[in-house]
C-alpha cells in the first residue's frame, strides 16, 4: 500500500529540491526533514510502550517507541541524510547498509556491500529518495524479505506512478510512505517533473 503526504508543508519542502539554487547542505537539510515527517506518517500505528526513564523527580513510566526494534536500511548512496535523520530520532536504532549496481547491458543487479544486522523480529524500514522504475526497491526487497522482519516500510521523497504501481504490485506486504508522487517517467526514466539526481545534488558529484 502506498501513503501520499499531502500538506502543504510537505510540498514547500519537496519544491525546495527541485529549486537548482539549493545547494548541496540546504538539499541535504531538507531532505532530513521531509524524512522525520515520513516516519511520523509511517509509525502512527506503531505501538508505543510504557517504558521506565529517569526524570528529575525520580523513576517514571512513559510511553516510548521501542526503538532497538527499528532497523533502517539504505541503498547507497543517495539514503544516507535520510538515514542519518532516522538515526538522530532513533539513536538506539540498528542501521544497514546496502551497495547494488546493475549491469547495464544485462539489467541484473550484482550486491556489493552487505551489512545488514540481524532482520529477524525487526521493524524493516528502507530509505530512499526517490522511487523511478522501482528497480532499487526491488533490488533490496528481493534481498530482504527473506530475513524474518516483522514488517517492511519503505520512506521515499517523491515517485513516478508507474514505479509505485509496480511495486504494489510484486510486494503485497510493503507499506510505502511518499511524500510526493510526481506525474510520470519519460523514456529515458527520469520522474518528470522531478529534481535530478538526489545522490549527485547531495553530495557536489559531477555528473
Amino acid at each position: 500500500m502506498t501513503y501520499e503526504l499531502k500538506s502543504p508543508l510537505t510540498t514547500h519542502l519537496v519544491n525546495r529540491l527541485r529549486e537548482t539554487q539549493t545547494d548541496a547542505l540546504n538539499f541535504r537539510e531538507v531532505v532530513k526533514k521531509l524524512s522525520v515527517l515520513l516516519a511520523d506518517a509511517a509509525l502512527q500505528k506503531s505501538a508505543l510502550q510504557a517504558t521506565e526513564i529517569t526524570t528529575w523527580q525520580g523513576k517514571e513510566e512513559f510511553q516510548l517507541f521501542d526503538e532497538s526494534n527499528l532497523l533502517f536500511v539504505t541503498v547507497l548512496r543517495a539514503g544516507l541524510p535520510m538515514l542519518e535523520a532516522m538515526m538522530d530520532l532513533f539513536p538506539k536504532a540498528q542501521a544497514g547498509f546496502l551497495a547494488i549496481k546493475r549491469d547495464e547491458s544485462t539489467h541484473k543487479a550484482k550486491l556489493y556491500f552487505d551489512r545488514v544486522p540481524d532482520c529477524k523480529g525487526k521493524h524493516l524500514i528502507l530509505v530512499d529518495p526517490m522511487v523511478a522504475t522501482g528497480g532499487s526497491l526491488v533490488d533490496a526487497m528481493e534481498l530482504l524479505k527473506v530475513r524474518g522482519a516483522t514488517k517492511i516500510t519503505s520512506l521515499n521523497i517523491i515517485g513516478s506512478p508507474e514505479g509505485l504501481k509496480m511495486l504494489e504490485e510484486r510486494y503485497s506486504e510493503l507499506d510505502i510512505y511518499i511524500a510526493q508522487i510526481d506525474e510520470h517517467l519519460n523514456d529515458d526514466k527520469y520522474i518528470i517533473p522531478g529534481l535530478g539526481d538526489a545522490g549527485d545534488r547531495e553530495y557536489n558529484t559531477p555528473e
